[in-house]
């Protein structure tokens, strides 16, 4: 069973980092559905899929906030960064902002 206040729906190309300590830490999650049955990418693989890497979205998160801690969101697919903030809900926040999900009905 999954917890509502952790769970995250969103496209494959919106990656979430939490930045912690001096490091980078990319969170992977779990398929919710797959209607290609397309096989399931490294996280090296899917990045390079959009033309981009790891080390090249952490220079990119890096610059858009001097590094702070707490989370972000990597449009990979469009080449977009943003901070959301120190907590889990944030991500949920911005993501909103951004026109993914919606409030929860319950």
């Amino acid at each position: 069973m999954t917890n509502s206040n952790t769970t995250i729906i969103r496209p494959v190309y919106y990656r979430i980092v939490e930045r912690r300590g001096n490091g980078w830490a990319f969170k992977e999650g779990e398929p919710f559905i797959n209607w290609f049955n397309a096989p399931s990418l490294s996280q090296e693989d899917l990045f390079a899929l959009f033309g981009t890497s790891m080390s090249k979205v952490a220079v990119e998160l890096f610059r858009i906030n001097g590094g702070k801690q707490g989370y972000y969101v990597a449009d990979i697919l469009g080449k977009l960064y943003y901070y959301c903030g120190a907590e889990w809900e944030d991500v949920k926040t911005k993501l909103k902002e951004l026109g993914i999900g919606r409030p929860d009905p319950f």
